[in-house]
């Protein structure tokens, strides 16, 4: 996700081996080169386990599954590592993955800095990276890669399509309450600008310290300045913390709040009680749709609950190259590639997807609303989708593009 410092939750030592947990799908423990192997990088511990972690392998898992556990007549094999929030294991991890173990493809890698130091090995390399769960531009920017696609999100989306929406809506004054760091300054860089150009204005702005445990002061200006949306720009334990105290400041009348970036795992910890009414942008969501809603079922029995859009999102993006590996009849990188980017997607949780030059998944979103708890029917059943955001407007033009791969 973003580009944050992460608590460490192991010792480095028996990262890359121990943790790197070998799990066969249809014919066991096959040669790679008798077949595909995917990698999926994830959290298994930390900050994001709820969000990513062993829901992402199970997504990936799934996915093969529905190809019947072969491609080209060829076993489907999986293999899952804990990165832990650290460039450096990411790194070693995926480097062995690639030289070693013969993985064809790594997916998820929550977060940025991971996500970045991966996609050099990646090219490096000449090998495939799908990535769901980081969102930082800079992936699909001037960072971009010929073997790497941002599958899920961006900050850019998120911020856009929340700001744009609640504005459209009626939200005209807005407040930010924003992280004091790279990944909060952007999103509320990217939120202003938004409001701005739609006509709407920016009442206050304040800054709260990263890992912060007393939002009041933060509050007490956010409340005073009479803006009709209080947009939360921040991550993870940042964003419960802020969402739980607003409720207990009895925000939540004539004031709502606008999160950045909130997935189902957040609502659930902080309750509907607390979350509710808060606007937010969603990629997927899994009760969309009869598909969305049959593989909930599938993965439910598996992890407990729906998946977030981050899973959602690996599984999308494992179906979608197994797809383009038969399509192409071939592993070969450049090969899946060009048939990934030829093929548009075709999966329950994508709505108008398709891969752009720059590696960018461009698809429609939608601005959803958390319900309240009279409204909310069964468990998780958290959101009342309000609209949907056309993908394009969620995406920087190419004609502004950083990466090197779009021709001027």
């Amino acid at each position: 996700m973003g580009g944050r410092q992460m608590k460490k939750h192991f010792s480095r030592s028996s990262a890359a081996l121990g943790l790197c947990l070998s799990l066969a799908t249809g014919l066991a423990h096959a040669n790679a080169a008798d077949g595909v192997k995917i990698g999926v990088l994830t959290d298994m511990a930390g900050v994001t386990a709820d969000a990513t972690g062993k829901g992402s392998v199970e997504a990936a898992r799934l996915a093969i599954e529905e190809m019947g556990g072969t491609v080209l007549g060829k076993p489907i094999t999986l293999v899952s590592g804990d990165h832990q929030h650290r460039p450096d294991i990411g790194s070693s991890m995926v480097r062995k993955w690639y030289d070693t173990e013969g993985v064809d493809v790594v997916v998820d890698v929550p977060n940025s800095s991971v996500a970045l130091a991966v996609q050099g090995i990646a090219r490096e390399k000449k090998k495939l990276v799908l990535f769901s769960s980081p969102g930082t531009t800079a992936l699909t920017q001037a960072q971009c890669s010929p073997y790497g696609v941002q599958w899920t999100y961006t900050t850019y989306a998120l911020s856009r399509g929340t700001a744009t929406a609640v504005v459209k809506e009626g939200g005209k004054r807005w407040f930010i309450l924003a992280s004091d760091y790279a990944f909060g300054k952007q999103l509320a860089a990217d939120t202003e600008t938004v409001v701005k150009a739609k006509g709407g204005e920016i009442a206050g702005t304040v800054f709260h310290p990263l890992n912060a445990s007393d939002f009041a002061s933060f509050l007490l200006q956010a409340q005073g300045s009479k803006a009709q949306i209080i947009a939360i720009a921040n991550a993870g334990g940042d964003t419960i913390s802020a969402i739980k105290q607003a409720a207990e400041f009895g925000i939540g009348g004539t004031q709502q709040l606008a999160a950045m970036l909130l997935l189902l795992t957040d609502v659930h910890s902080l309750g509907l009680a607390a979350a509710q009414k808060t606007y937010l942008t969603v990629p997927s969501y899994w009760d969309m749709n009869d598909g969305t809603r049959a593989f909930t079922k599938k993965f439910e029995a598996r992890v407990g609950r729906p998946p977030t859009f981050l899973q959602a999102g690996v599984y999308s993006s494992v179906r979608h190259y197994l797809q383009a590996v038969k399509a192409a009849n071939s592993v070969d990188s450049d090969a899946v590639m060009a048939k990934m980017k030829s093929m548009p997607i075709d999966d329950p949780f994508s709505l108008n997807a398709h891969i752009r030059a720059d590696g960018l998944v461009v698809r429609d979103m939608m601005l959803a609303q958390v319900k309240t708890p009279e409204q909310s029917k069964a468990p998780w059943d958290y959101y009342n989708i309000v609209s949907t955001i056309p993908g394009e407007s969620l995406a920087w033009p190419l004609s502004d593009s950083q990466c090197p791969l779009v021709k001027p």
